[in-house]
């Protein structure tokens, strides 16, 4: 087959590539971990939510249905991308990423993007708030498979190479840096320079670069006097000055942690969730989960996102071995997606990381967070589906 009929244009639309009566060969531990994750955040939503939901809206199972509308729309993302061909969505990748770009342009602009707590991230569709920055790392990462791809030689012999894709990931960073969200350029610049690491960069080009990124965000991280407290915040969180300040969140969240001890409070019986932890469904929601569960329900969930992250990784390197480049960087890419939002998550709430407002894939509320990670997930199922169909063909 000629590369000219396996590489369709872009104006085709998906629906003439999608095959509905295709027999799909699914990674059937990976689809029921994500389900058992999904499941479990579900479970840590509503508890930690009750008592808010009934301040707010007068429902204690208001944020519960909320997310579970949520769970419905991601389980119906997910069983559409694991029809998409992966070369219909490298053939429009760069579509992806001029999207990606004008979305994060339309976010900043008044009227059009809302604000909340101090940042435009947000576009209200009336129904739900999305949250442009959560469907850019994904696209970001079809765009640097494809490139990767593509360009596989010229990124590993020449500094054009390697300099094209970095002009594209710093204009995301700057996008979204003015919203700000320095979360999200946290986990897209570890995600990307990952991907070109594997991509076989030379060494010197990936020092470089790291060295440049590392700077830039140290500066970054003093430009703005709120950052410069949340990092004094997570030094000395237990400081007369913090503790009721920039380190609240992280003091509280460590209460809950010690409060759970091995095996925990019991479901349902956290103090911390009583508003002492703010918006404790949210980003630390893990927190509460350990508090109720203990150290066995934590590891449980830490066990849950290894194995997902060590699973996409795997997808990676035998898609690698087959020679399907493009397959193998967009598993490695959505497996360090999720895995490095789930460290980073996971770190803050447990205090080995400055607090950042970053979701934990699957669990915390969030409907954009959680339609990307369905995204992500149903990519991965993709990836394993190609490579058993044509390991069928031979």
């Amino acid at each position: 087959m000629s590369s000219a009929t396996r590489i369709a244009p872009p104006m085709i639309p998906v629906w003439q590539k999608l095959d509905l009566k295709q027999k799909l060969v699914l990674d059937s531990s990976l689809m029921w971990v994500t389900v058992l994750l999904s499941i479990l955040g579900w479970l840590m939503v509503t508890s930690a939510s009750m008592d808010w939901s009934e301040r707010n809206y007068a429902n204690s199972l208001h944020i519960s249905m909320r997310h579970g509308i949520y769970l419905v729309l991601g389980l119906l993302v997910a069983m559409m991308t694991v029809r998409v061909p992966l070369q219909w969505l490298r053939s429009l990748s760069a579509v992806f990423i001029m999207i990606a770009l004008f979305s994060l342009i339309l976010v900043l602009i008044p009227g059009i993007g809302k604000e909340v707590n101090g940042s435009m991230r947000w576009i209200s569709l009336g129904i739900m708030n999305v949250q442009p920055s959560e469907f850019a790392k994904i696209a970001t990462v079809l765009y640097m498979a494809s490139y990767l791809d593509r360009r596989r030689e010229e990124v590993q012999s020449k500094w054009s190479g390697f300099m094209k894709p970095l002009f594209v990931l710093s204009l995301l960073a700057v996008l979204l840096l003015l919203e700000p969200d320095f979360g999200a350029v946290v986990v897209l610049m570890l995600s990307t320079l990952a991907l070109l690491f594997l991509g076989g960069v030379k060494a010197g080009q990936f020092i470089l670069t790291a060295v440049v990124v590392l700077s830039s965000s140290v500066l970054i991280l003093l430009s703005q006097p709120y950052r410069l407290k949340r990092l004094t915040g997570y030094w000395e969180p237990w400081d007369a000055d913090n503790v009721f300040g920039s380190g609240y969140q992280l003091t509280q969240s460590l209460i809950a942690f010690g409060r759970g001890e091995f095996s925990g409070v019991g479901l349902g019986n956290s103090i911390q969730k009583l508003f002492y932890l703010p918006e404790a469904h949210t980003d630390f929601v893990f927190a509460i989960w350990a508090e109720e569960t203990g150290l066995l329900g934590a590891s449980i969930i830490v066990g849950l996102f290894v194995f997902i992250f060590m699973k996409g990784m795997s997808l990676g390197k035998r898609a690698f071995s087959k020679q399907q480049y493009f397959a193998a960087y967009v598993a490695y890419g959505m497996a360090m997606l999720i895995g490095f939002q789930a460290f980073i998550n996971l770190g803050v709430n447990m205090g080995l990381l400055p607090t950042k407002g970053i979701t934990l894939p699957f669990v915390s509320f969030g409907g954009s967070s959680l339609l990307a990670c369905s995204i992500a997930i149903g990519l991965l199922l993709r990836v394993h589906h190609e490579m058993e169909s044509a390991n069928e063909k031979k």
